[in-house]
């Protein structure tokens, strides 16, 4: 059946409900493309200029529908990616076809879905399924879903599904229960609530080696317990998943290394008005869980069945953003000096509201806000050459792979300026986390003033700058926004990495830079755009560079290409 055809009978029979009953149809549409340009002064590191791909035109576009009627919910989703999906996005993506379906009863105490469905385990460090479509994720399952609630205080979930990769689904099955009792209900606790979460997530693939030494079945197992009393609050999840071949390089599995994987989380905080401090602990160990197993370590997170984010500050400043560290739940064996087998660490978060009047306040307080996060390998015994082997000590600190300490200060001076100042000082192992070569140490400045004309008229200018001792070196950066009204919007930016040193020349040197710029890879990520919105849609235009390198949400990250081009979106809800 075709997409317009299934869009006609939901039309259809919606008008036909809201005869006799109220029914709601509602979805939206989303569009992004992009031409891609030959740009003779971007090089890259093979002193290539970038070029458009074999199709320089590329869209990914979303039309998902909905249609409610009384404990009856459906909804469907066709996805066109013409004649490709954009540069960097998984290559299974291309065409025009239905994508995800379902159809939904709900009640207060029973929820059946059939189709495909999204669901989340607690943390989701065993079992997350979502989407995310700047980053090309799309992992829900098709199968079923069952959640009955026979208390305000019980909920039971299960699962079964295969999982989406491209518009099929992966060869496995996936089961799933879940179960959470919240005891603070059953006692009755007015201040205190407290929470018990068991889970059990079970991957079916048949193996194609002869004899495998694993079995078909790998069973994940996961117990968590939250706590929050007043201002106070402690959780903590422990994951289990049984013995499975271990996949170094992707689609090739190790019928010799045959290894369970763990997880621990704890999180404690407390937090009360202008006052707030939050800590995370977080060991992963052989964490990595993809419903087939080849496909362990792909760069575009298909067919990954976990939720493994990075625990740092999420940045939102782009030279803040260019080390930017990646979870390392994967076992790597390939020489003594890259070794691993998950991650130790966590970060700590400060926040506190300089009182109005105070000497440091002034008359509109200020706003403090304090990083700190750590990263290391686990620490242990690895054996690199045949058989391949290790063994890590639960606490022991290996290598580290990443620190940031990050300030953060928010101060409004009156009613029309705000200013942030921004200061990071960052660790960076390439070597461990990318697996190439070097260490950065890395000190990244941003300003920001905001001046506000009126209640929708305002002007925001950002000034950044990034020293480092290693990779393309230092950085500036520099970015105007204008918002003339509540509906339109203009912004231009430049990223310019001016102390790269990487050359192409032999006999380049830094004194005839400026007769022989393109001697160097030296350049210029500029960008100007704008956008409209009116109502419930939004229409952005944007013309300029893309800088190679991580594109991250939620802590979750994608490579992406340098490349060129002009680039339309368009969201529209209805």
């Amino acid at each position: 059946m075709k997409l317009y055809q299934i869009f006609f009978l939901i039309v259809s029979f919606t008008v036909l409900s809201q005869e006799k009953e109220k029914a709601i149809f509602f979805g939206g549409f989303e569009s992004n493309s992009q031409w891609y340009l030959n740009d003779t002064g971007l090089l890259d590191e093979n002193k290539n200029p970038t070029s458009h791909p074999d199709n320089p035109l590329r869209s990914n576009s979303f039309l998902f529908l909905n249609y409610k009627y009384k404990n009856w919910s459906a909804g469907i989703q066709g996805e066109v990616y013409e004649k490709q999906a954009l540069y960097g996005l998984n290559p299974k993506y291309v065409g025009t076809n239905v994508a995800t379906y379902f159809v939904q009863y709900k009640t207060e105490k029973i929820d059946l879905t059939a189709g495909y469905f999204y669901e989340q385990f607690g943390s989701g460090l065993l079992f997350r399924s979502w989407e995310d479509r700047a980053l090309g994720i799309n992992n829900a399952l098709r199968g079923g879903r069952a959640i009955f609630k026979p208390t305000k205080y019980v909920t039971f979930k299960s699962i079964y599904g295969q999982q989406r990769t491209g518009f099929d689904v992966a060869n496995s099955k996936i089961y799933g229960l879940d179960t959470e009792i919240i005891f603070s209900d059953i006692l009755k606790y007015n201040t205190t609530n407290l929470s018990l979460g068991l889970t059990y997530v079970g991957r079916d693939e048949k193996s194609n080696l002869e004899n495998p030494k694993f079995n078909s079945l790998t069973s994940g197992y996961a117990g968590r317990l939250s706590l929050t009393h007043n201002s106070f609050y402690i959780s903590t999840e422990f994951d289990y998943k049984s013995k499975d071949a271990v996949v170094q390089v992707v689609d090739q599995i190790d019928n010799n290394l045959i290894k369970p994987g763990n997880a621990l989380l704890f999180n404690l905080g407390y937090s009360k008005k202008g006052f707030g401090i939050d800590g995370t602990f977080r060991r992963l160990e052989n964490m990595s869980f993809f419903s087939e197993r080849g496909a362990k370590g792909n760069s575009y997170n298909d067919r990954i069945m976990n939720f493994i984010p990075s625990l740092t500050k999420q940045n939102h400043y782009n030279l803040a953003n260019i080390y930017v560290y990646q979870a390392q739940p994967n076992v790597i064996l390939a020489d003594k000096d890259l070794v691993k087998a998950g991650e130790i660490g966590g970060q700590l978060d400060l926040f506190y509201d300089v009182k109005k009047g105070s000497t440091l306040g002034g008359k509109n307080g200020m706003k403090l806000a304090f990083n700190f996060s750590n990263w290391n390998a686990l620490g242990g015994t690895f054996y690199i050459y045949n058989p391949q082997d290790y063994k890590t000590d639960f606490l022991g600190f290996g290598k580290r792979y990443f620190t940031d300490y990050n300030l953060e200060v928010t101060k409004k001076w009156n009613s029309k300026w705000q200013s942030i100042f921004s200061y990071s000082n960052q660790y960076y192992n390439k070597k461990m986390i990318q697996e190439t070569f070097g260490e950065v140490n890395a000190n990244i400045v941003a300003v920001e003033a905001t001046y506000k004309f009126n209640a929708t008229k305002s002007i925001r200018v950002v000034g950044e700058h990034l020293w480092a001792d290693h990779d393309k070196k230092n950085w500036a950066g520099g970015t105007i926004e204008m918002n003339l009204n509540s509906k339109l919007s203009f912004y231009i930016s430049d990223l310019y990495n001016y102390g790269n040193e990487i050359n192409f020349n032999p006999n380049f040197s830094l004194s005839n830079i400026f007769n022989n710029p393109l001697d160097c890879l030296r350049n210029h990520y500029y960008n100007i755009g704008g956008a409209f919105r009116k109502n419930s849609t939004r229409i952005a235009l944007n013309y300029g560079r893309q800088r190679g390198g991580l594109v991250c949400v939620g802590g979750v990250c994608r490579v992406v290409p340098e490349s060129s081009g002009l680039s339309l979106s368009l969201n529209t809800s209805f």
